[in-house]
């Protein structure tokens, strides 16, 4: 995937001078992989209906074939018409396409982008595609614009053993439905859906077709347009037609939508988070994105629910966290907690150190199973020691069998991996779940430390969480000395 990545940003130099730029050349790119992999996988694009201006019915080939058989002046006239008419279709094809427009005013450059992707059978690599294709594509422009895309990218091993643990099966419940608050290009919910369709069910291969699961079970919702776009263009051609909101999820009233199981990752960072939601079903009012999401799933969730967040180990014991853990745990069963490994979400954002949160809607906490997948283990790096699904392998097991985390589980002890806290043990610590217990040889290994400039972005990590407690300090101030006026 990398070669092909390099690939395709190779040639992006020579549009930035036909005035494409990075982002539109990306967005054009998942217009044309879309078209392509729709054909390796048989969906039928040359019949399209379509309502035009005048209300009036129209057929039109919006097919690959026929965009691959047209050159010159035409080329783009065609390719223009092609996105007019997916816009102006009905159901998922003119939401996938909403606000399309083309972007190439050189027919030679279209046609050139077009043969590079023909090139490729894309449907047959093991990977998620145009969401490994957009990641790698990001990164690149992330290392000459300056801006991260880490808010798009969850590593696909964790995200399949999220699912493992999880098990969001649909399967014998007609009411069931799974989201993602905060779904990016829907990594989550790709891996759910093949998560489901690999399992071996009774009288022979599960049913793709069967209309509730493919048409009612996954929703999302994003702030971004483009990898809300994404996210439908993967799900679409996974068979899945998905129900993916635009809009903020955490500053917008609550929708009232409930489901069985959630599965996220909110973004890192502070960006935007200034100030409080104004939200009546968040108890604790901090400006904390994550705490936010963390409280948004506690709404979403149906009583019975499960859920599992992942969340940088600032949101384990800044400011507010023991105050939404307090509320989480009389409303939850938190009852699993995975400690991941330095670097998990490199190369985009190398020194967070982040978590898993594992909780049942229904019950309070009485214990915490805790799993330290990073002590003593070597941090990740792009290359040369990249996050694998061995990684995982330990915990699944010790997880166990049962997705609301009520199997028989073994306390290794001081000098176990996973060890077991009473909620007393945590409620004297203030509802913080920053527990640690092994000693992290690794750390004293000047061969192990973190790169310099990993070793960088977890400080500034630490310093945007002060800088956060600092703001609301100040905001309690503020409203104090309003009320003494």
């Amino acid at each position: 995937m990398s070669d092909i990545v390099q690939k395709l940003w190779g040639f992006c130099h020579t549009l930035r001078h036909d005035g494409v730029d990075y982002g539109d050349y990306i967005e054009q790119l998942t217009y044309l992989l879309f078209l392509k992999m729709a054909e390796e996988r048989g969906v039928d694009l040359s019949k399209i209906q379509s309502t035009n201006a005048k209300g009036q019915k129209e057929t039109s080939d919006c097919s690959w074939a026929s965009l691959k058989e047209t050159s010159g002046t035409a080329l783009t006239d065609h390719y223009a018409d092609i996105l007019r008419k997916l816009r102006e279709a009905a159901g998922l094809l003119g939401d996938i396409f909403a606000q399309a427009t083309p972007r190439f005013n050189n027919p030679v450059n279209l046609k050139r982008v077009i043969a590079m992707i023909d090139e490729e059978d894309w449907s047959a690599m093991d990977v998620d595609v145009k969401g490994a294709a957009f990641e790698g594509l990001l990164e690149k422009a992330a290392s000459e614009g300056k801006k991260g895309a880490g808010q798009y990218f969850t590593p696909r091993p964790l995200i399949q053993t999220i699912c493992k643990v999880m098990k969001p099966d649909p399967r014998g419940n007609p009411d069931f439905r799974l989201c993602d608050p905060a779904c990016g290009t829907g990594g989550f919910l790709v891996c759910a859906w093949e998560w489901l369709i690999s399992k071996p069910v009774s009288g022979g291969v599960f049913d793709r077709a069967d209309y509730f699961i493919r048409k009612k079970v996954y929703h999302g919702q994003d702030l971004v347009p483009r990898p809300r776009r994404l996210a439908l263009m993967n799900l679409f051609l996974h068979g899945v037609e998905p129900h993916i909101a635009l809009g903020d999820t955490i500053y917008e009233p609550d929708r009232g939508d409930r489901f069985d199981c959630v599965l996220t990752n909110p973004p890192f960072g502070t960006k935007g988070a200034n100030q409080a939601p104004d939200r009546d079903d968040f108890t604790i009012e901090t400006s904390n994105k994550q705490l936010n999401f963390v409280q948004h799933v506690l709404t979403i969730l149906k009583p019975g629910g499960r859920a599992a967040l992942v969340l940088p180990d600032n949101c384990l014991f800044e400011g507010k966290a023991g105050e939404v853990f307090e509320i989480l745990m009389q409303d939850c069963n938190l009852h699993t907690v995975l400690r991941l490994p330095r670097g998990t979400f490199t190369p985009y954002s190398q020194g967070v150190k982040a978590n898993v949160i594992f909780l049942q809607k229904g019950k309070p906490t009485e214990n915490v199973w805790i799993f330290d997948a990073r002590s003593n283990v070597p941090g990740i790096t792009k290359k040369d020691r990249p996050l694998t699904a061995v990684h995982f392998e330990e915990f699944e097991k010790a997880y166990g069998k049962d997705p609301n985390g009520l199997s028989k589980r073994t306390d290794g002890g001081e000098t176990g991996r996973f060890r077991k806290f009473h909620i007393s043990d945590i409620k004297e610590r203030g509802y913080k779940l920053d527990v640690t217990w092994l000693k992290d040889d690794s750390l004293e290994d000047s061969d192990e430390l973190p790169e310099p400039q990993d070793l960088a972005s977890e400080a500034i990590t630490e310093l945007e969480s002060v800088v956060d407690d600092l703001r609301e300090i100040i905001t309690l101030l503020e409203k104090e000395e309003g009320v003494e006026k």
